[in-house]
């Protein structure tokens, strides 16, 4: 599979492209990743062997993309060993389950071709502009999304072929005409039924609860009258954002001199190409150009390389560290020089040097605001890291109060009412910071107030230093204070137990035609007809649709607890058959045989993994 992901890139500007991303690989220290290194592979799956740079590259994508959608988050849960070691072994069986779906589908004969590739590239939406692929807003999209083109190929060949074998599955699974008609004739169906309601509000009213079912009520539920543990702190807040500081032109001056390599743009090269798939095809060209040819047409007409070729060969502005050998080797001094036919990786080429943009150093005027904000920014850090060291160290050996921090940092103390821990004020709603808060490492004996923190930094630009001024555990709340509530509680079981109690003496006499006598002894009727469909989740809708038929001409009786703790007879006077709009009916049967091809997709899957050879790499073993 990857010889032909290979093939799908082998295009001079994705090798430029690669380029780039390997320079910053090795600038930002996962190098390792992709050039050298450790042999040793992460799992071998039918003797396909998943490089170890292959999966780190791929644990990265996934870490990258949890962290753009959680956030900060995602700082909390990658500070947990296990959580991300279950990252690693999830993306590892996404790489085993790649690898035997690749596999499968090489023995089905599905193939993704390298023109499939590129046709889904360019016909694609988001990398159009204006109706035309944009190869421009096609790599800024793929860099933002953390993936190099062979990444990107790779996926797309994965989603295309797994396309290939889902509509497969799905096109061999359907339902009979009269299976679905009996499935909508159940999902539609609905039920004419009356209700009879005993008020359970009215039979509690008239209740009553002696002091021992009070005390043996309140002894069965005490968790139910619980005051929550309670805190009160007290905190300062430093903000990196409020600290300012100026920058001297002397402390611009030293920057712009520290750092002008920064500012160096080094010499750039400009280059077209013409790319053919033989040496005979080159010569042809150069022979051409040499006659008087114009490049950019035959580029477009000759050119193998598709993506450069839309542009009459041009390759744009190339620096030292993204121009492929090939074009560093040709040997190209002047303005409007022509190479020799190039044998490279992709092919044979033809290139030209269209011109030259020497290394310059940008003058500081040009950077100065730039920079200005740079040692502001550095100052200000310094500054406010500064005071955090000086409040750290004021709370620690003043650990009685604040009031010694309170003075180094020239920021009042702060004190919140008091809060539960479901009642946590915002401005102290962060991770860091409640741990400090409810661990208990901070709070006092007996209710005094307790130690005083470290510095708790969160979010990188704020810090606070607290203590805990006041701390109440969780207690039971005395019979005392709480005797009404349990009052009504008892009187309220046992209007719910009277309540259904003569609900099930009535129900007996529904069945047996003897209804109508008992319910008007107790005080009770049927109301009007209502009607109920599945969509509706109510209790004495669920309570309906689960009483059996009613023989013609006699309802079905039975009985239910509606939302607000009533006890409801119900009779059930008739089925009656629904419908539903066509549309929804072929989306229902559209859901349900994707259900079903998903299903027998996972089936597959657990298939291949039982029948499948795979064996872990040592290193991946041993984490």
């Amino acid at each position: 599979m990857m010889d032909n992901l290979r093939a799908a890139a082998n295009h001079l500007v994705l090798k430029i492209i690669l380029g780039l991303i390997i320079v910053s690989f090795l600038l930002t220290g996962v190098g390792s990743y992709v050039i050298g290194g450790n042999n040793n592979y992460a799992a071998e799956v039918n003797g396909q062997e998943i490089s170890r740079g292959q999966f780190e590259n791929a644990v990265a994508n996934e870490r990258n993309r949890q962290q753009q959608q959680m956030g900060e988050q995602f700082s909390e849960l990658a500070a947990n060993e296990g959580y991300m070691q279950a990252l690693r072994r999830q993306v590892l069986n996404q790489l085993v389950d790649e690898a035997l779906l690749d596999q499968y589908a090489k023995t089905l004969g599905l193939t993704i071709s390298d023109e499939q590739i590129r046709t889904a590239i360019f016909t694609q939406p988001a990398f159009q502009n204006e109706g035309k692929f944009d190869n421009s807003r096609y790599n800024a999209i793929i860099r933002n999304m953390g993936m190099t083109p062979d990444q990107y190929a790779a996926a797309l060949r994965n989603q295309l072929t797994t396309e290939q074998l889902i509509n497969s599955i799905v096109g061999t699974d359907f339902m009979l005409s009269g299976e679905m008609d009996e499935l909508i004739g159940l999902i539609s169906q609905q039920r004419l039924v009356r209700e009879a309601v005993i008020n359970v509000d009215a039979l509690s009213a008239s209740q009553t609860a002696t002091e021992q079912e009070i005390d043996d009520n309140y002894a069965r539920n005490k968790n139910n009258y619980v005051t929550p543990e309670q805190f009160k702190v007290s905190y300062i807040l430093l903000d990196a954002a409020k600290f300012k500081e100026t920058a001297s032109d002397a402390e611009i001056q030293a920057y712009y001199d520290q750092h002008k390599d920064v500012f160096t743009q080094p010499q750039r090269d400009r280059y077209s190409v013409i790319q053919t798939k033989t040496e005979a095809e080159a010569e042809a060209v150069l022979d051409d150009l040499k006659k008087g040819a114009d490049f950019a047409t035959l580029a477009k007409e000759k050119s193998a390389d598709i993506i450069s070729a839309r542009n009459g060969g041009d390759m744009g502005w190339l620096e030292p560290s993204t121009t492929p050998d090939e074009l560093k080797n040709a040997g190209l001094k002047e303005k409007g020089q022509l190479s020799g036919v190039i044998k490279s990786s992709v092919g044979f080429l033809v290139v030209r040097l269209d011109d030259v943009q020497p290394a310059q150093v940008k003058p500081l005027s040009e950077v100065r605001n730039e920079i200005t904000a740079k040692v502001e920014q550095e100052k200000a850090l310094d500054a406010y890291y500064a005071l955090q060291q000086k409040v750290s160290d004021a709370a620690s050996n003043d650990n009685e109060s604040l009031g010694s921090a309170e003075k180094v940092a020239g920021i009042n103390v702060v004190e919140t009412d008091w809060f539960s821990r479901d009642s946590l004020p915002a401005v102290l709603n962060f991770k860091p910071v409640t741990d400090a808060i409810f661990n208990g490492g901070l709070v006092g004996t007996n209710g005094a107030p307790g130690s005083n923190s470290d510095i708790i930094t969160v979010d990188g630009d704020r810090a606070f230093v607290l203590r805990i001024s006041g701390h109440t555990p969780q207690s039971i709340k005395p019979l005392s204070e709480v005797t009404e509530q349990v009052t009504e509680q008892v009187k309220r079981e046992k209007a719910e137990r009277e309540a259904k109690q003569d609900a099930e003496k009535l129900l007996t006499e529904l069945k047996k035609g003897d209804g109508d006598a008992a319910l008007k002894a107790a005080n009770l009727s049927f109301g009007n007809v209502q009607t109920l469909t599945r969509g509706d989740q109510s209790p004495v809708s669920q309570a309906a649709f689960a009483l059996p038929l009613p023989a013609e001409g006699k309802p079905s009786y039975g009985m239910a607890t509606d939302a607000n703790g009533n006890v409801v007879l119900l009779a059930l006077d008739t089925v009656k058959a629904g419908s539903i709009p066509e549309a929804q009916k072929n989306a229902m049967v559209q859901g349900i045989t994707q259900n079903n091809a998903q299903i027998a997709f996972e089936a597959l899957m657990s298939s291949l993994r039982q029948q499948a050879k795979i064996k872990l790499g040592e290193s991946v073993e041993q984490q």
